[in-house]
């Protein structure tokens, strides 16, 4: 069996629509792999699995005894390196665990498609982008309201934790708990339970507390 030219192209269209509604919503959010990385990752998985299920058949004939399934499971295990990357990227937080999570699914509808799976790509993606941005709404809100807890690492020197406080101070962020572990080296770990938090600030909230002299790492979970 050999596709036709319009059926390579529908697929590769389809697969280029599909991940871009996933890379729009991480786009919409500033993440280092947004629009155009989701279409890639999507219409190469795409073509690996047309090649992989069709080309060799073409290339070397019909009795060619091939494995369609072989370069499929190498996209899977491959994309996990630049999911990693966005991860690495964004270090200072773990935001850029759903990226990746988020590439490694378009990388799979891409290889849905490219078999001819329409519906189960289709239905994947609209499940991808109600999680990602239905219930990531529904999570921040529950977890705004019963508090997130803050980890900071600091140096330990007089006036750090008055200069943390007034940054929590100026986005109008509730403390109720605080904790503070010293070691050896000097430095401390401040945990603080916080609450009231607007999603739209936090970004710049953990940005402006990086920006602190002494500070070396801040995370929001």
């Amino acid at each position: 069996m050999s596709l036709s030219l319009i059926e390579v192209f529908l697929r590769l269209f389809v697969s280029l629509i599909l991940s871009g509604m996933v890379g729009l919503e991480r786009e919409s959010h500033g993440r280092p792999a947004g629009f155009r990385t989701h279409i890639l990752v999507a219409l190469g998985s795409t073509l690996v699995m047309i090649v992989s299920a069709y080309g060799f058949r073409e290339a070397f004939g019909p009795n060619t005894d091939f494995d369609p399934a072989r370069m499929a499971a190498q996209v899977i295990s491959g994309i996990g390196f630049l999911g990693a990357g966005t991860i690495i990227h964004e270090g200072a937080t773990i935001r850029g665990l759903t990226t990746a999570a988020s590439l490694w699914s378009v990388a799979g509808i891409g290889l849905a498609v490219g078999i001819g799976m329409y519906y189960p790509a289709i239905i994947t993606t609209g499940f991808v982008v109600l999680t990602l941005i239905v219930l990531n709404r529904l999570e921040f809100g529950l977890m705004g309201e019963s508090g997130r807890i803050l980890k900071i690492q600091t140096v330990d020197i007089p006036g750090q934790l008055a200069k943390i406080f007034q940054v929590l101070a100026n986005y109008e962020v509730s403390v109720s708990n605080v904790s503070l572990v010293n070691d050896e080296l000097g430095n401390t770990e401040v945990v603080l339970k916080v609450s009231n938090l607007s999603k739209k600030h936090y970004t710049k909230l953990l940005e402006e507390l990086l920006n602190e002299s002494g500070i070396s790492s801040a995370n929001l979970y």
